[in-house]
């Protein structure tokens, strides 16, 4: 799994002109992308990384203060531009593969306690947000 992390003020996420996920105080945006060897197991430890990633203010995580997170699908963190123009998406999994996936990772951050808002899996997605610091990282599990 992957996942591009970035610290936000705020951020939402709209599908087709209706808002559908938002964080409206400090706290996370997280992409997160699938490929096809990619288990629960896995979706557990990204959970559980993103829960304790020591990345807000006063290098506190999202478990020291409550901070919200808003996770959404992005089967593009797969995409192999390396040759050519046009990328390629071999590398992600497939929607039926993924998205039970996805969702795990938002159950298991929930079930440690998280406050977790999403998108719509598949859907046109709208992300806006508000960078914090900015501070944007890459998390391969």
């Amino acid at each position: 799994m992957r996942a591009v992390v970035q610290r936000v003020s705020s951020a939402s996420v709209e599908v087709e002109g209706r808002t559908v996920g938002a964080v409206t105080e400090p706290g996370l945006l997280v992409l997160v992308g699938v490929t096809h060897t990619d288990t629960r197991a896995e979706a557990a430890k990204l959970a559980a990384k993103l829960w304790g990633l020591r990345i807000l203010h006063g290098e506190k995580s999202c478990s020291d203060v409550s901070a919200p997170l808003l996770v959404i699908s992005q089967f593009t963190l797969y995409g192999d531009a390396r040759k050519g123009r046009r990328p390629t998406w071999q590398a992600a999994a497939p929607g039926p593969v993924a998205e039970p996936l996805v969702d795990a990772v938002v159950d298991e951050l929930r079930a440690l306690g998280a406050h977790v808002e999403t998108g719509v899996f598949g859907a046109d997605m709208k992300v806006s947000l508000v960078n914090d610091g900015p501070i944007t990282l890459v998390v391969d599990i």
